[in-house]
């Protein structure tokens, strides 16, 4: 492709990625019925950020990404605002934000700032208007310029001053420099005869799952997250609907503020030169943390866990430090504003399009991101299953960058409809691979093509087969290079020989010291000490560490087999189902029917347990294990306890104890302990930093325990 070509796909790409945030921003801000979430529609974004930098050619100053987001409905009165309302410029990362805090400083020309960092609350941004201290107009913010009008349903807020308070006197809020102390309670004592002030309506997460557990039996509309719920409630007609919505609202700006004669005529001779500055918040309230001050004392609720920073490391400390905390957050947010404090600055930095020079919005790093498939490679996994990988550019997500996503098989590509130049949304959780969830299917160019599973093995040249009643593809050769590969990877991690890594296994593998795992107890220091790069200390290390795993119980010997379908919660299962490997190969092998009864042992895990025991090469290898040295724990069988039928799922770091042993006293007491979060666990157990599986047990209802909680219940 040459450059004319290249530079034409740019251009068809910057204007797809356009017309698609143009939509879902109109989804979004005016219908309050996202199709994607935050998080994808912040990778287009940052995507289309990234081409127009590269790119400037291709600027439009008219194109919506240079526009507030949103329009006011015509079923509502309009609103002009005096100020307008404006949107902000995101970072996704401390490089990013460094970058800005260069620009501000160059733009100022010094080389300190303070910095006010406050909560980015995930809420609908309105304008509150108020005269001679009494609420008279409330207002959405549309599109910066013109907003609605739903007073009566701010109104039924309780959280928003219908009457504001008089400042206390000698308030911190106001900063007069020289006045004498006079001028000061005189002015400490007085209320605005006319005030701006602009917050977010919000609703707490909590309200939020109730509010569609509601909905759902009731069969009405679902809202995708807190700030879509909280902008349905007050952008409709009703304000019953409103009031009964449990709404919260917090404040974080001033956009003008009027003080009246009483106040100006307090000030004596000085009253001429300052007629103009005192309509001016900024002549009061030299800085935005004096804002938050005034506001507080006016009777407005502002964030709590606001924070004025001296440089850049203390910013990056504020965003750590609420990262930990928020997931535990009452309401939804997705980052943190950071404002040059002093207002004077701010003047001087100004405004550019749609948003200020002097404010920036750090996100958190996203579960969810959008990028290109440039191609399709089949991975071979330790039981055979050929998995289809999507390849990408290098995309962060989760906080870490990744260069491809599972695909599952043939038919989750087939649901998905997705084909090679894709704009897809991959997701992580955890440190699970990433999966690709959706298909942008509008932002296609015609380009793309279909992928079809391949008919041999890409390892070995093997015929793959499909077995009767599974969607996966196999590679049915025992001898397949890149299936024993990943199995000994497999087998030593749950064995819990850390000394064996990838690297060293597959070494040892090319010097012919092993075959398969069962090879590995039959290592001796003098195989390993000659090879180069190791020595007598290294492969001492390595022999004391195999000899001290080869006892093992039961149900992780069973999970190190690598049988389909059987992972560490089967594993367990059957152990505690059958106490001994004898006793469960016995009923594998000639009582089928009884196997398929036992709990949560299915159909498909009875026939595959059934055709691994029968097949003699299996049985070979158990017996060879066993001769290696290997033993195997016989299982006590347990009585009921009291966590008998509950499944616990545990999130974060435990002070008291590691989360490995909390395991076990679940175990001990009957209780079951799961990886992920679904309507059906009992309770989520968290810790410090705990991710994402406590969000998922807030927005499913899930019960959630603190380390104290989970300690009483023991």
């Amino acid at each position: 492709m040459n450059k004319i070509e290249a530079k034409k796909e740019i251009q068809q790409r910057i204007e797809k990625l356009r017309s698609e945030i143009s939509r879902l921003r109109n989804a979004y801000h005016v219908e309050n019925a996202p199709s994607v979430t935050d998080d994808v529609y912040d990778s287009l974004s940052r995507e289309l950020k990234s081409l127009l930098k590269e790119y400037p050619e291709f600027n439009n100053e008219s194109s919506n990404e240079n526009r507030v987001a949103g329009k006011a409905l015509d079923k509502f009165v309009k609103v002009n605002h005096k100020t307008r309302m404006l949107s902000l410029n995101d970072v996704f990362s401390f490089e990013e934000l460094e970058e800005w805090d260069k620009r501000v400083k160059k733009l100022l020309v010094v080389s300190q700032v303070n910095y006010f960092c406050e909560v980015k609350f995930d809420g609908l941004a309105v304008s509150l208007i108020y005269e001679d201290g009494k609420f008279i107009r409330g207002a959405t913010r549309g599109d910066g310029n013109v907003g609605e009008d739903i007073t009566e349903n701010l109104k039924m807020i309780d959280s928003i001053p219908l009457s504001l308070k008089p400042a206390k006197k000698n308030s911190p809020a106001f900063a007069l420099g020289d006045l004498e102390q006079g001028t000061h309670d005189s002015l400490n004592s007085s209320l605005p005869v006319y005030l701006e002030v602009r917050g977010e309506v919000l609703m707490s997460k909590k309200t939020l799952v109730s509010l569609n557990k509601k909905n759902e039996k009731e069969g009405k509309t679902i809202f995708a997250n807190t700030r879509n719920a909280a902008a349905g409630s007050v952008r409709q007609l009703d304000p019953q609907i409103a009031k009964e919505r449990n709404l919260d609202f917090r404040a974080y700006d001033i956009a003008e503020v009027v003080w009246g004669e009483e106040m100006k005529n307090s000030l004596g001779p000085r009253v001429a030169s300052l007629n103009q500055t005192l309509e001016n918040s900024s002549f009061l309230l030299p800085n935005h943390s004096d804002k938050h001050k005034l506001l507080k004392q006016l009777g407005f609720p502002v964030d709590e866990h606001d924070a004025i920073c001296k440089n850049l490391n203390e910013v990056e400390d504020f965003i750590k430090k609420f990262e930990k905390i928020r997931p535990d957050f009452k309401f939804g947010t997705d980052g943190i504003v950071i404002s040059v404090d002093d207002l004077k600055l701010q003047e001087t930095l100004g405004v550019v399009g749609k948003a200020p020079r002097y404010m920036s919005a750090f996100k958190y790093p996203a579960e969810r991101a959008t990028t290109i498939v440039k191609d399709v490679r089949v991975n071979v996994g330790r039981t055979g299953v050929l998995t289809p990988l999507a390849i990408f550019e290098p995309t962060l997500v989760a906080g870490s960058t990744v260069s491809k996503a599972t695909l599952h098989n043939i038919e989750q590509i087939e649901r998905l409809d997705l084909r090679i130049g894709d704009t897809v949304v991959i997701q992580k959780a955890g440190d699970v691979i990433p999966e690709v969830v959706e298909v942008l299917v509008k932002m296609r160019t015609g380009k793309e093509k279909k992928f079809n599973m391949p008919k041999v093995c890409p390892a070995c040249d093997t015929k793959i087969e499909k077995k009767e009643g599974l969607v996966a593809s196999f590679c049915p050769n025992p001898k397949c290079s890149a299936k024993n590969e990943r199995y000994l990877d497999f087998f030593v991690s749950v064995f819990g020989i850390y000394e064996l890594g990838p690297k060293i296994l597959r070494r040892f593998k090319d010097e012919g010291l092993i075959t398969d795992a069962g090879d590995i107890f039959t290592l001796q220091k003098e195989d390993i000490a000659p090879l180069d790069r190791f020595g007598e200390k290294s492969a001492e290390n390595i022999i004391n560490e195999i000899n001290l795993k080869k006892k093992i119980s039961l149900s992780k010997f069973l999970w190190a087999l690598g049988i389909l379908h059987v992972g560490e919660e089967t594993a367990r299962d059957l152990a505690q189902e059958f106490g001994t490997l004898e006793n469960l190969i016995s009923v594998a092998r000639q009582d089928l029917a009884s196997l398929s009864e036992i709990e949560n042992i299915g159909p498909a895990v009875s026939n595959s347990l059934h055709d691994y025991f029968f097949d003699t090469h299996n049985i070979a290898f158990i017996e060879k294990l066993k001769k290696n040295g290997v033993t195997i724990e016989k299982v006590e069988k347990k009585k009921a306890g009291k966590f008998n039928g509950m499944t616990f799922v545990l999130t974060g770091a435990l002070a008291t104890m590691s989360r490995e042993l909390a395991k076990e006293k679940i175990l001990a007491h009957g209780g079951k302990v799961s990886g992920s979060v679904s309507k059906n666990t009992s309770y989520v157990v968290a810790g410090e930093e705990a991710g994402s599986k406590l969000t998922n047990a807030q927005k499913l209802g899930v019960k959630v325990l603190t380390e104290e909680e989970f300690l009483k219940m023991l």
